[in-house]
């Protein structure tokens, strides 16, 4: 079940990506958090915690890619199941800043399941998908993909956590994409993702009107609801601002005076982008697109060379996993789609994110190292 010597054959280039990327969240979180401090200090609080985090998350890494993916398939089932009731035991405990996202272990830390169902999601749908067979493309199972990805979805969403239950969309149709389900629905859905990604962004780029699209929206969603849609909130206004401010090179480490003084909300959470773009500018924003393309690109190598359908699909799956992060965090922070919490992985502070996303990172090695093992 666990073989050290899948660690040798990793491709070391993602360790290195990886350790850059954690470089960068803790110069930003150590930024963003010593205002209040003497000096310019490195190492806050927050700073301290992330690196716990971090090296937290090496463990879950290394230990994922030991373990051999394909016994992923007998505990798919339980896996579901348990991820489903953790979901619905959120509503039936304390809300955290008057939402149902995280459970609180006292004196420990938070977890918040919704990180962990979009991992397990996928590792269900490859099962599920490879399960099918020839099958696979009736539209019968169609359906009962939908009823998969739907329960979850619906109970994210009733967090409520837009930002989450949203990644759940393209990871699911990405992976119909690669099990060649049935072509009609993965059409209709495709199409029905295009106009609604279509008509939100160009509300927030100021083409349509967020005050004269109200009735057709509200018609369909309450009004606390649409609310989320309006792109002319402080948090997105100051976002784009902090990324405008960056210029070329930055204002630098520790020098920026909109993201370090507070004005910007979530500087080393939601915001952690914008941040980072005010004190390393344009230059500093294209090395971490560089690592994002470049760590984004292997993962998906790895859906190429994987050896068996389940292996595949889990791979496609954990690469649009990452993907999805990524550009949908950029996009909320340049004002192309609203704020809805998706963490920049790697990047953001927080341990749920990180160790979530160390683990995927884990299983698509495991099924790299495994491509030659029978």
């Amino acid at each position: 079940m666990w073989d050290h010597r899948a660690i040798r054959r990793i491709d070391f280039r993602i360790i290195v990506i990886v350790c850059c990327l954690m470089a960068i969240s803790l110069l930003v979180i150590s930024s963003m958090t010593s205002v209040e401090m003497e000096g310019d200090v490195f190492w806050t609080p927050l700073a301290k915690s992330q690196l716990r985090w971090c090296l937290l998350s090496w463990i879950v890494f290394f230990f994922a890619t030991g373990f051999d993916y394909r016994k992923l398939r007998d505990w798919s089932a339980i896996l579901y199941v348990g991820m489903v009731l953790l979901l619905i035991g959120l509503f039936f405990v304390a809300p955290i800043q008057n939402v149902h996202r995280w459970y609180r272990i006292p004196g420990l830390m938070s977890i918040q399941p919704s990180e962990q169902a979009k991992l397990i999601l996928v590792v269900v749908l490859s099962w599920f998908l490879e399960r099918k067979g020839r099958e696979v493309s009736s539209f019968s199972t169609a359906m009962q993909m939908g009823a998969l990805v739907g329960i979850p979805f619906l109970l994210i969403l009733k967090q409520p956590d837009l930002g989450t239950a949203l990644i759940l969309f393209p990871i699911a149709l990405a992976m119909g994409v690669f099990a060649k389900v049935h072509r009609g629905v993965l059409r209709l859905v495709t199409f029905s993702g295009i106009c609604a990604f279509g008509v939100v962004s160009l509300m927030f780029l100021g083409v349509l009107s967020h005050e004269k699209m109200r009735p057709v929206f509200t018609t369909v969603m309450k009004e606390y609801q649409y609310e989320r849609l309006n792109p002319n909130t402080y948090h997105q206004r100051a976002s784009q601002i902090a990324i405008a401010i960056g210029g070329l090179t930055g204002s630098g480490w520790h020098k920026s005076e909109f993201s370090g003084r507070k004005w910007l909300p979530a500087a080393h959470t939601d915001s952690v982008f914008s941040a980072y773009a005010e004190e390393f500018g344009f230059v500093g924003l294209t090395f971490l697109l560089f690592l994002f393309y470049a760590l984004i690109y292997f993962s998906f190598q790895v859906a190429a060379v994987a050896k068996d359908p389940f292996g595949r699909l889990l791979a496609a799956g954990l690469s649009v996993y990452l993907a999805m992060h990524v550009l949908v965090n950029i996009a909320m922070m340049c004002g192309l789609l609203p704020i809805s919490g998706v963490p920049l992985i790697f990047v953001t502070y927080g341990g749920s994110s990180l160790l979530t996303t160390m683990a995927a990172l884990g299983v698509l090695q495991s099924i790299y190292s495994r491509r030659f093992m029978f």
